[in-house]
């Protein structure tokens, strides 16, 4: 097992190098450094002095990949994407274009975008998991067709109307909840409850259709008939062969949707006003401060390779034919 682990964590390091390199070639296709400095100068006509001040005070004056100027090593690492790009993979995100250290603004806004993912993920997950144990449990009758019909409801509305509905409803028009805004220590609660319930509502119907899938899959196989014809109950089933053997499929769709939640809680936190990660991106973006982007992508990308690690471990508690 631990020479798997290994060996899977160096195939990471050529993929992350790779997402490295991409990522800074699409930034810098689209935006060239003087494009950077005249959006950071904020003036209508900015001096071509002015903009090779900004450019030299962040480093921005470099060649790209290669400096013909200089000698040896050093052609190689006073470069663009040696100074913004290689250092992240040593976990060095230096500094923002507005002089902010990126590893503390992403210390400081991680508390809320966990506050906000893992509950939305865990919560979900098992809400999905016992509406699609219930519609197979009553699968072929009015129930299970009833409840296939509102996944496919479900699936069909935008996130966006759950957003906008659920803060006119239950935040102006009932004032249950705040529309927007966070804070710390236990009014968090108060902040987090609405986007937490919309982030579950709008999966309540991929998630349940995904995992009764898996499920009706399970249970016609042959283990399923011969426990019942051993006399085992339905429930008994169901809930603990059935789903024990549904979990590796699970598992590899909790891994999809971490990028997916990650790239909802974008969306969320920019509409709820939630110091997290996503709207950090989001201000990147719009302030187009590579620096941030890079470390963003970067860190998505290592959270995603753990994801597929674990994964692959965790099959083993499931399936002792991984094991042997």
């Amino acid at each position: 097992m631990l020479a798997y682990i290994i060996r899977r964590t160096l195939y990471a390091i050529p993929v992350l190098i790779g997402v490295n390199l991409i990522t800074f070639m699409l930034f810098f296709v689209v935006n060239t450094p003087d494009d950077i400095a005249r959006m950071q100068l904020g003036a209508k006509r900015v001096t071509p002095a002015a903009i090779q001040s900004w450019k030299a005070e962040h480093g921005y004056d470099r060649p790209y990949l290669y400096d013909d100027d200089e000698h040896g090593l050093t052609q190689f690492t006073d470069t663009l994407f040696f100074q913004k790009s290689v250092k992240v993979l040593a976990l060095d995100f230096g500094r923002s274009d507005a002089g902010r250290s990126i590893s503390a603004d992403i210390l400081e806004r991680m508390g809320p975008s966990l506050a906000l993912a893992v509950p939305t993920l865990i919560v979900g997950m098992l809400v999905n998991i016992t509406f699609g144990l219930l519609l197979v449990f009553c699968r072929a009758t009015a129930i299970d067709w009833g409840g296939v019909v509102l996944c496919v409801v479900l699936m069909s509305i935008s996130p966006l109307f759950y957003i906008i509905a659920g803060q006119f409803v239950f935040g102006k028009l009932m004032n249950l909840v705040p529309i927007s805004g966070f804070s710390g220590g236990w009014d968090m609660a108060r902040f987090l409850i609405l986007p937490v319930a919309i982030g579950i509502v709008a999966g309540i119907g991929s998630g349940t259709r995904w995992y009764r899938t898996i499920f009706v899959e399970e249970y016609g196989k042959e283990y399923v008939r011969t426990a019942r014809a051993k006399g085992l109950s339905d429930l008994r089933i169901l809930f603990v062969h059935v789903l024990k053997n549904g979990m590796i499929p699970i598992l590899t769709g909790v891994v999809v949707l971490l990028p997916l939640l990650f790239m909802g809680s974008l969306i969320m936190e920019s509409f709820f006003g939630i110091p997290g990660l996503g709207s950090y991106t989001i201000e990147a973006i719009q302030n187009q401060d590579f620096a941030i982007v890079r470390a963003m992508v970067f860190l998505g990308s290592v959270l995603y390779i753990v994801g597929l690690l674990l994964t692959d471990i965790s099959y083993t508690l499931f399936d002792p034919r991984i094991r042997l």
